[in-house]
């Protein structure tokens, strides 16, 4: 599991999130992720917010550098260096 501190929190289910933990994603998560379509944005947003346990509309909320530090620690567990 990794935390990551978001330098600019969100609410999410009418609490403030200051950071996410992520599990490491399972096969499972990537069906998910795939049948969020064909758009590289929506699928990262289904992927992460699967891994954090959040609402993909929470994880919307979220500042873009966060998300792309968000974003390539997921890319890191799948061995890539970028989700876009």
């Amino acid at each position: 599991m990794e935390e990551i501190k978001l330098e600019h929190p969100i609410t999410a289910d009418g609490q403030e999130v200051q950071s996410l933990k992520l599990r490491r994603p399972k096969v499972r998560d990537l069906e998910v992720m795939e049948a969020a379509g064909d758009r590289d944005i929506a699928r990262s947003v289904s992927l992460i917010a699967n891994l954090a346990e959040v609402s993909p509309d929470a994880l919307r909320e979220l500042d873009a550098g966060d998300f792309m530090r968000v974003s390539e620690t997921v890319a890191g567990f799948l061995g890539q260096k970028s989700l876009t």
